[in-house]
């Protein structure tokens, strides 16, 4: 007797998004693992349950799944928004905190930074394709923002990009000491970066005089 057909219930299917949700993490899980160019499509495919295929049929590169990567992992919602409106309003405090807050963060994925070292030690066009999404905007952002206030009178004469690039050269060296080398925090993520902001505005704000004023 032929056995009546049988349609797997809805809740097992998976959708279009839910699988290529599924391929982005467990590439980026392997990307940082085993870097870009030591992991294949086929290990990828296999380690998320499909075929490579299937793989090529949401995402026909590495590069294109490299890229979707970063489009997922990138937190920064409205930050770039809310960044120029405190540059807008010379809130030195308020711009710095929320460019070092939004990588010194409780629960803060390690993922994307293991990424960015191994395409810069693999020396792939992936480095300047993370470089520029990840940090590029507000390091720009940063450095014309602290050259305008040294015109203003307000910081100290200093190179602005090498001001910039040593405020995050802070970020990320954290970053490395504990996503990376694991070395545990010993205040909360709050007060880490009310400290590094602080102890780097304190070094860029110009000094005054007894009477109040700023030098010149």
């Amino acid at each position: 007797m032929k056995r009546p057909h049988t349609v797997s219930p809805r809740s097992s299917r998976v959708s279009g998004p839910e699988r290529q949700a599924n391929l982005i993490g467990t590439a980026a899980s392997l990307f940082a693992s085993n870097g870009f160019e030591g992991t294949t499509t086929k290990e990828i495919a296999k380690a998320a349950g499909v075929s490579e295929a299937l793989l090529f049929k949401h995402f026909p590169t590495k590069r294109a799944l490299y890229a979707a990567i970063l489009e997922e992992k990138a937190h920064y919602a409205g930050l770039r928004e809310a960044a120029e409106e405190a540059a807008r309003n010379n809130d030195d405090a308020r711009l710095f905190t929320l460019l070092a807050g939004s990588r010194i963060r409780k629960g803060a994925d390690p993922t994307l930074l293991r990424l960015l070292l191994f395409s810069a030690l693999e020396g792939h066009e992936l480095s300047d394709m993370f470089f520029r999404r990840q940090y590029s905007m507000f390091y720009d952002l940063l450095a014309h923002y602290i050259g305008r206030r040294i015109e203003d009178g307000a910081f100290r004469p200093v190179d602005p990009r090498l001001a910039a690039r040593a405020f995050f050269g802070i970020i990320v060296h954290h970053r490395l000491l504990h996503d990376i080398f694991g070395l545990p925090m010993h205040r909360t993520h709050e007060e880490t970066v009310n400290e590094y902001v602080s102890l780097f505005l304190n070094g860029l704000v110009q000094p005054t005089t007894p009477t109040g004023r700023m030098h010149s």
